[in-house]
């Protein structure tokens, strides 16, 4: 009988230890569930204001420029490739404010002799695709630029096509991925993502100081996200007291060894310039 007893009590100790167990792990199961999902949330937040920040940090640096008017800029254009052989070309650039559309740009070669007279025109668009034409000299012809060559090179340099388009804020989704040093200033590191599916990056990474909201490097990675190439900003001057520009610009290419020089020289603004002067049926006049 006493054995009987013992055998039922040892039975319920065992028993009760068991459910004790079970009911352990099922608090622990829901606790850790709980805590992976106000992880999850606190992730879910934090990427949003990143997100959000970032893309405020690039309205204001955008707001930065405005009421530029236009402005005209000499350019001196170096090709370096992986031997370190130059070739050199000179442009002159004429760059149009719009204030209900995108800016307008000209891009018109004044050597070498073979290339004078080219000339690319471009019409940015920040809630459409921008529009690029391409004026030939020696063929005598407008060449419009579709949206799948602007990942293409311009004229044999380290730019392609869409980098000589400005970048208007809503051409990009944005993210705040630090703060960081750049040239010794404190600065934002951001990340970029195109919208245009045709672009030839998937991502670009954004260095700007916080003073001035001046643009010192990008990092551009290709459709595969590997490094591509980085674009170096240097000497930044301020034209009328308002207009931050450089005076040279660097585009290095970490899968071809070659690099693009661009030294600038002769700022000028509010020449007085008009759609006119940038539109597709006067390019032909306008390089002459």
């Amino acid at each position: 009988m006493h054995l009987i007893r013992k055998a039922s009590y040892q039975q319920a100790i065992y028993w009760l230890t068991l459910s004790l167990t079970v009911l352990a792990s099922s608090l622990t199961v829901s606790i850790s569930a709980l805590a992976a999902t106000a992880t999850s949330e606190q992730a879910t937040q934090a990427l949003t204001e990143a997100k959000q920040r970032g893309y405020e940090i690039a309205r204001l640096a955008d707001m930065q420029d405005l009421g530029y008017s236009d402005m005209q800029v000499n350019v001196k254009m170096i090709l370096l490739d992986a031997m370190g052989r130059r070739a050199e070309r000179s442009l002159a650039v004429s760059t149009l404010e719009m204030t209900k559309d995108g800016d307008r740009s000209l891009t018109l070669f004044l050597s070498p002799r073979d290339q004078k007279g080219t000339a690319l025109l471009t019409h940015a668009h920040p809630q459409a695709s921008d529009d690029q034409w391409l004026y030939l000299p020696a063929l005598r012809r407008v060449k419009r630029i579709t949206a799948h060559d602007r990942s293409g090179p311009f004229v044999g340099s380290e730019f392609a096509y869409e980098d000589m388009i400005r970048q208007e804020v809503d051409d990009y989704s944005y993210r705040l991925l630090k703060s960081a040093q750049i040239e010794g200033k404190p600065a934002w590191l951001l990340e970029r993502t195109p919208k245009d599916a045709h672009s030839g990056y998937s991502k670009q990474h954004v260095w700007l100081d916080k003073q001035a909201y001046r643009i010192w490097r990008i990092d551009f990675y290709d459709r595969k996200h590997s490094l591509l190439k980085t674009l170096f900003f240097e000497d930044y001057q301020q034209y009328a007291n308002a207009y931050w520009r450089p005076l040279r610009s660097i585009m290095e290419n970490h899968q071809t060894g070659k690099k693009t020089i661009l030294e600038y020289s002769g700022y000028h603004f509010k020449n007085g310039l008009t759609t006119a002067q940038f539109s597709q049926y006067q390019l032909r006049n306008q390089t002459h």
